[in-house]
């Protein structure tokens, strides 16, 4: 419902008027991709244009049924556009719930539209907690403080007057104010800026990078070693088919084709998955980033707290009768109308006077000061603040009651008055306290279960917030916060103080200003942890923006969901749960599922560079591949990626990944080479040989898919049972379409027979001794 406004601002007609000349802001950039972006993306790859290449030469040959594999890539390429639209439609559907909203003054009457909406010369009420989206002039101010850390990379607020211009980009801290748009569009910074404030913070992910980094050395990799393998195999006197073929085979071995479109599916179902639990993602990596993560700071307000605060209970100091001290706070209250969760109580519980006073100045509420003042003309001035900011002593009998206070986790405020006028942003001379506030904030029911999880996943929980830290430690400890006992006040912490020490001795931080949450998140990454932020005020994006990944309620500022990687929107801390644990299935099951993946590679890389080098025919024909790749990787893997394992990361992705991998590639050279030598001296032909190859290539994959897949339930062993049946009724079946021969045959049994045996002790002996080359023993002796 639109609110009347003393000012007027544009007319209908206006804003019409200026949105035909294009004077009108523009829509921020959509965090997703185009569908175009999607489907080139997904569709104009290195490895498919490899793929199109072996492609035509397998065409010359004549032997279309070697072309099986191309109908593997269209499916590939197909899965990965329609997960990533399913993706991309429910983060723009999340995004357009949760698009912050501009308040314009127009005919005269208040009322919120889309920031895309705004016109030149509108007029914009703008307040604590929002970032400013185009260039204006402030009209009116009641004290106003805006960030412009973005802009000049100066992170103290900076005062604004009357005349004085705000700049898109940058954030108010405190107060509010009326301004005139006077560049919106093309002309401001607002889309580019609010795009740098995302950027400034690059997401890592340790998936993603292994992946792009395998990518490069395969694609310096494949081209020469398949080049050299056809030229190998010309010269062996072979014909030129047959060369074609063979070093097609081994190419297309090489290319790890759906490991890519794994990730990035199991990626998009994470989101999707989020998205249902009213979880909106901002970038696909930072799903893996949380996963990661070993401790998460909370701001206690929000998080453990609902942040909705009552008065419990006024200690009244000062000459003031208990009516008069209620007036003086009610007055105060309601003429500075903070919408803070401090001044809405202090609305709820005092009331408003009926006789006003003239204003003449303003200080509100700001993290660093910790304190708000309202100053009438020729009634002296009001100040209510944290009570150690105002005054530096007190009675014993007053600093016993506070401290009983904080100790029961309650906030303490002091409200004093003064003479004196306001000066800048300074305190009053000659103040003197009137009575004492105590507020409590209570804990959300679900947050101590929430905790005991993270506790349990060995995840640290470190509360950084603004309050006293006696109130921060009683609400931590009743929450189930561990070493709540640890706590710092960081108001008597120098500048030049060894906070990477601090972070290892508190884990419970009170009286934080801004730029000090900042410098704590730094000195945690520096002690080598991987750091989430969770927060909703402005006193937070400093953090945020530092920490490996950011988490905001959707009850925050605008400014903290504009930068968060994710955005609660139930504003439900339990949420985070389901966070965390979706991360975990995707790297836990991305990197299971890559050995199965890398596998193929790494025993078509030996192979080829070996087969260079030896005078016979490559043992595998591109066709023969398909069945290997389909039944032991590609189905069993899209299962697999799926599964809820939500152990925690172990870290070491790579070598994870390699010990398997390695161990079952080297088995299929030890038996491809074996083979060799026996079909070799008892003159089998190529047929023979490649089809005794395939099978036994064949019975390592399963061998290490079971192993892969452990722990195996009845759904795992059914699916490995019914894919190795297939596997074996290709071979009965349908050898001649897959250029195999048959199994039944006394002379290949008397060879393959022995070498199945050999398989599970070969398999898990070189997985062993790959377990100490790649030190992953040592990190097993860390944990």
């Amino acid at each position: 419902m639109a609110e009347k406004s003393e000012y007027a601002g544009l007319s209908y007609a206006e804003v019409e008027t200026r949105k035909v000349r294009g004077e009108s802001n523009e829509a921020l950039p959509p965090m997703t991709r185009s569908f175009k972006q999607i489907f080139l993306e997904n569709s104009l790859t290195l490895f498919n244009l490899i793929n199109i290449i072996i492609a035509g030469f397998v065409i010359y040959t004549g032997s279309y049924k070697n072309l099986l594999f191309l109908g593997v890539i269209l499916v590939n390429t197909a899965v990965g556009v329609f997960q990533e639209l399913r993706a991309k439609k429910n983060i723009d559907e999340l995004t357009l719930l949760n698009q912050a909203k501009a308040t314009v003054i127009r005919n005269g009457q208040q009322e919120e539209i889309l920031q895309e909406e705004i016109v030149k010369n509108d007029l914009l009420v703008i307040k604590r907690g929002q970032q400013i989206v185009v260039d204006g002039i402030v009209i009116q101010t009641s004290g106003i403080e805006c960030d412009e850390s973005q802009l000049t990379g100066e992170v103290d607020p900076i005062l604004k007057q009357v005349g004085d211009t705000v700049y898109s980009g940058s954030f108010v801290v405190s107060g509010q104010a009326l301004v005139e748009a006077t560049k919106v569009g093309r002309e401001s910074y607002s889309s580019k800026l609010t795009l740098e404030a995302k950027g400034e913070k690059s997401i890592y992910s340790e998936l993603l990078q292994t992946m792009k980094k395998g990518i490069r050395i395969l694609t310096f990799g494949i081209i020469p070693i398949g080049t050299a393998l056809f030229m190998s195999s010309l010269l062996s006197d072979m014909s030129v088919n047959q060369a074609i073929l063979g070093s097609t085979a081994a190419m297309i071995g090489m290319i790890p084709e759906g490991l890519i479109l794994l990730t990035t599916v199991a990626l998009a179902v994470g989101v999707i998955r989020l998205s249902r639990k009213k979880v909106l993602v901002k970038t696909m990596g930072s799903i893996e980033t949380l996963a990661r993560v070993d401790i998460l700071c909370l701001d206690k307000t929000g998080t453990l707290t609902s942040g909705e605060l009552k008065v419990i209970q006024t200690n009244v100091t000062g000459g003031r009768t208990e009516k008069a001290f209620k007036e003086l706070v009610g007055r105060f209250a309601h003429d500075l109308k903070e919408d803070n969760a401090t001044g809405l109580a202090l609305m709820e519980s005092f009331l408003e006077m009926d006789e006003s006073y003239p204003i003449t100045k303003t200080i509100p509420f700001s993290s660093v000061r910790k304190w708000s003042a309202v100053e009438y003309d020729q009634k002296g001035t009001v100040v209510m603040g944290a009570p150690e900011y105002l005054f530096d002593t007190f009675t014993p009998e007053l600093t016993e009651s506070m401290r009983l206070a904080t100790t029961e986790g309650l906030r303490v405020l002091a409200i004093a008055s003064s003479e004196a006028p306001l000066i800048d942003q300074s305190l009053p001379s000659g103040l003197r306290l009137e009575g004492i506030l105590f507020l409590e904030d209570e804990i959300r029911a679900n947050a101590p279960q929430t905790l005991q999880y993270f506790r349990e996943q060995d995840v640290e929980i470190c509360i950084i917030s603004g309050d006293h830290p006696q109130t921060v430690a009683q609400i931590a400890k009743r929450a189930g916060v561990k070493d709540s006992d640890q706590l710092i006040d960081m108001s008597k912490v120098e500048d030049t103080a060894d906070y990477q020490s601090l972070v290892k001795e508190n884990r419970i931080f009170g009286r934080v200003s801004p730029e000090q949450k900042r410098a704590l998140v730094e000195a945690l990454q520096a002690n080598g942890r991987t750091v989430g932020m969770t927060g909703d005020g402005v006193n937070d994006i400093l953090a945020l923006k530092k920490a490996d990944c950011s988490i905001v309620m959707a009850n925050g500022s605008d400014a903290t969901k504009g930068i968060a990687d994710f955005v609660l929107l139930d504003s439900n801390f339990d949420s985070m749960v389901g966070v965390v644990l979706e991360g975990r299935k995707v790297v836990n099951n991305i990197q299971r599922v890559a050995s199965l993946y890398l596998t193929k590679t790494i025993y078509s890389i030996l192979l080829a560079a070996l087969f260079i080098f030896i005078s016979s025919p490559y043992p595998f024909q591109p066709i023969q591949l398909s069945p290997i790749s389909t039944l032991t990787v590609g189905i069993p893997s899209f299962f697999l990626a799926l599964r809820p394992n939500v152990s925690p990361i172990k870290g070491r992705f790579f070598q994870n990944i390699l010990e398997p991998a390695l161990a079952s590639g080297l088995s299929v050279v030890f038996f491809a080479l074996t083979i060799l030598f026996f079909g070799t001296r008892l003159n089998w032909t190529y047929e023979e040989t490649s089809t005794i190859t395939v099978w036994m290539t064949g019975i390592v994959c399963f061998v290490v898919l079971y192993h892969i897949a452990k722990p195996s339930n009845w759904k795992i062993l059914l699916m490995i049972g019914v894919l190795s049946g297939i596997f074996l009724i290709l071979f009965v079946f349908f050898g001649q379409i897959f250029s195999l021969v048959s199994l039944f045959q006394w002379h290949l049994a008397l060879v393959y027979i022995p070498l199945m045996l050999v398989v599970i002790p070969l398999f898990y002996t070189l997985k062993q001794i790959m377990h100490r080359l790649l030190g992953n023993h040592r990190q097993a002796e860390k944990m």
